[in-house]
């Protein structure tokens, strides 16, 4: 990714006082900004073994479907 090309509105004594960002860059910084949000908001939370994260999904009705799982590669 090739670095933001940001504009700077300055004060009457020439202080940085806002930025203008190219839409994309404003975008995928705020992306960045929810992700490390959600890893902040989970920090105390303890990670489960992929044995009981596919119990949890065995029964819900986005992993599954009449043909078998609906994720590719996902068994169940």
């Amino acid at each position: 990714m090739e670095p933001a090309q940001a504009q700077y509105i300055t004060n009457s004594t020439g202080r940085k006082k806002a930025v203008i960002l190219p839409i994309r860059e404003y975008q995928r910084l705020l992306e960045d900004f929810h992700d490390l949000t959600v890893v902040a908001e989970r920090r105390e939370e303890y990670p489960i073994s992929l044995d009981e994260m596919k119990k949890r999904l065995a029964g819900h009705s986005l992993c599954t479907s009449s043909q078998g799982s609906l994720l590719p590669g996902f068994k169940i």
